[in-house]
């Protein structure tokens, strides 16, 4: 449920960061096995990019919970809370989470903001996130919050965030692969004769590839959304199995409510329209489908 242009802007950038940092600490430190006297070995390069670009995203995936708390303001709900709105949002979901069978209770918490979402984080099933907004807390009923409740324990039931960073982790490993193919025959074409005998510069080589895993990322990230659209409609599923199917389909209509009456004059929630269809690139770099097909989806479920 969680905004598609916040979500990718999140994992995306802590995932470009991550990868960048690795490659510029191991190039300060001389570690590059792939680099012979004859140029790459492309072996060494490729068992060199599988694991420090599976590194990265496990790294990613191991900081999920705390980056979401720190970038979205996300506070953790005591269980006793004394506010009776929140102590029902954790009944809501642990009761969620027993159905489920998840082998303990994700943390709930609630963040400020006038969107309609919620999401689900972390590194494992039995260290999970859900997080709701004020807004959504606000402006759905009882039954629409509980179907996205189930959405997201859907999420965490069907493993979302670790087969998102198995995924994350080959596109990673493809991404400093290829990077630094590219920088290496950038580097070769641009020394002068001079150079014949020392090989290709090592700056330009370190720059070019800094920039080329940026890029490259980038295009990854088309990758990561196909098949993160592809779990949004297992979750809808997982969720109607667990919320109810009715339940299911209020949320995502409150969604499509919701989103169809964004105030203009609010910049911040004018640029979300999560039900719109997004367009060329955009559209590929989605991480949600558009409600109306999921919605579609779900009323024809048997």
């Amino acid at each position: 449920m969680f905004s598609w242009a916040k979500r990718f802007f999140l994992f995306a950038v802590v995932n470009i960061l991550i990868i960048v940092t690795i490659s510029t600490v191991l190039s300060l430190l001389g570690v590059r096995p792939y680099m012979t006297a004859n140029g790459l070995d492309y072996e060494q390069l490729a068992i060199f990019c599988l694991v420090w670009g599976s590194g990265g995203a496990l790294i990613s995936l191991g900081l999920s919970r705390i980056m979401a708390k720190m970038m979205m303001g996300v506070r953790v709900i005591d269980p006793n809370s004394p506010d009776p709105v929140l102590r029902d949002l954790v009944m809501t979901v642990h009761k969620l989470a027993r159905g489920a069978n998840l082998p303990a209770m994700p943390q709930v918490g609630v963040y400020d903001s006038p969107e309609l979402n919620a999401f689900a984080t972390g590194p494992s099933k039995s260290r999970a996130l859900v997080a709701v907004s004020s807004g959504l807390l606000q402006r759905m009923n009882k039954g629409e919050i509980e179907g996205v409740l189930g959405h997201e324990v859907a999420h965490i039931a069907n493993g979302y965030m670790v087969t998102m960073t198995l995924i994350q982790g080959i596109v990673n490993a493809f991404v400093m692969f290829f990077a630094r193919i590219v920088a290496f025959a950038l580097a070769n074409a641009m020394r002068s004769n001079d150079d014949e005998r020392g090989g290709p510069n090592p700056m330009i080589m370190f720059v070019a590839t800094m920039v080329f895993e940026i890029l490259f990322s980038i295009l990854g990230m088309v990758v990561v959304a196909h098949f993160s659209r592809a779990r949004e409609f297992r979750a809808d599923q997982g969720g109607a199995g667990l919320a109810g199917r009715d339940k299911m389909i209020g949320a995502l209509e409150a969604l499509r409510r919701g989103t169809q009456t964004i105030d203009n004059s609010n910049p911040s929630l004018a640029t979300l329209k999560i039900s719109a269809r997004p367009a060329g690139f955009m559209a590929m770099l989605s991480s949600h489908p558009p409600l109306e097909v999921r919605i579609d989806r779900l009323r024809r479920m048997v």
